[in-house]
């Protein structure tokens, strides 16, 4: 079977309060979510009927055997998770302040299971196959999930996206960050990140600057995502800003996600610059109008009545 889109690195269980605006130690109710960015990325793309499997490793407990058996359920291939003896599941919990505070706490101690991923387990068959390989710079924070994630990128000879994706309480040495983003960067056809994530990789905060440093780097798209300020996209001959979609945001944390299911997507579709990132910046505004993050990915009709709701 070959893969539309196949996702590398940091798997979780979220576990979401189900009250919002109260803090952490007074929440009396959670829900269990499927969770981790690229994980989030393949549910969003199986929702558009894309063909996705997820790179990833869990722990060899009931928490690992709920990561494979939603994955299932979302219609995600789980044959390249597996299981690492011995470290546990990694759990992420949040708070809820709507509409632009959402604190994570990550449980991935003493070591996340995802960054276990090692490069002679790698189906690098199937890897080349796939129309789409999606891989993060949070992969890049340990080895051997950083050997891993590099020869994946450079064993792929299509489309290659890297995702920003930077959480400076994962890495042991947050200072090595630019570096190692800087050879993703090298390997990658599309970069895309907020501005924090882009003054990280390429010490740009300005949008068109960080779009023009990415671009100088390798890829020949950079999609640079502003917050409220909507999402700018550039390739050497192009750059196109579209603004934010208006919505009543419940958990901002799930919108980067299915904003990037939503760009593999209009890739694969061969959509327009402007028309792929309008697509993409509404299916993180659904996601955003709603509690959960890989429950809440939206299919294409949804997507597409936003749009022309908001249009």
């Amino acid at each position: 079977m070959s893969f539309d889109v196949v996702t590398m690195g940091r798997v979780s269980v979220d576990v979401y309060p189900h009250q919002a605006g109260v803090p952490l130690e007074d929440v009396e109710t959670f829900g269990k979510y499927l969770g981790g960015s690229p994980t989030n990325v393949a549910v969003a793309a199986a929702r558009y009927g894309r063909r996705a499997a997820v790179i990833t490793r869990t722990g060899d407990d009931p928490f690992g055997r709920f990561v494979r058996k939603a994955l299932r359920g979302y219609g995600v291939d789980d044959r390249y998770v597996t299981a690492v003896p011995g470290l546990p599941t990694p759990l992420a919990f949040c708070e809820i302040f709507p509409p632009d505070d959402f604190p994570l706490y990550f449980y991935r101690y003493p070591k996340a299971p995802d960054l276990e991923i090692r490069p002679h387990e790698l189906d690098m068959e199937a890897i080349r196959g796939a129309r789409i390989l999606w891989a993060t710079v949070t992969g890049l924070s340990q080895e051997p999930s950083r050997e891993a994630t590099l020869t994946a990128l450079a064993g792929h000879p299509g489309q290659t996206v890297i995702d920003l994706d930077y959480r400076p309480m994962l890495w042991n040495d947050p200072g090595e960050a630019p570096h190692w983003a800087a050879r993703a960067l090298e390997q990658a056809k599309v970069a895309v990140g907020n501005l924090d994530e882009c003054a990280v990789a390429v010490g740009e905060r300005e949008p068109r600057a960080a779009a023009r440093a990415i671009l100088d780097r390798g890829p020949e798209l950079a999609i640079v995502k502003m917050g409220p300020d909507g999402v700018l996209a550039a390739t050497a001959r192009e750059t196109v800003r579209v603004p934010p979609v208006e919505v009543d945001v419940v958990n901002g944390l799930g919108a980067g996600d299915a904003f990037g299911g939503a760009l593999c997507h209009g890739l694969l579709s061969g959509w327009d610059l402007r028309r792929l990132v309008e697509f993409a910046g509404a299916a993180g505004a659904i996601v955003a109008s709603r509690i959960a993050c890989s429950d809440a990915m939206p299919a294409q009709d949804e997507v597409e009545a936003l749009l022309k709701e908001t249009g």
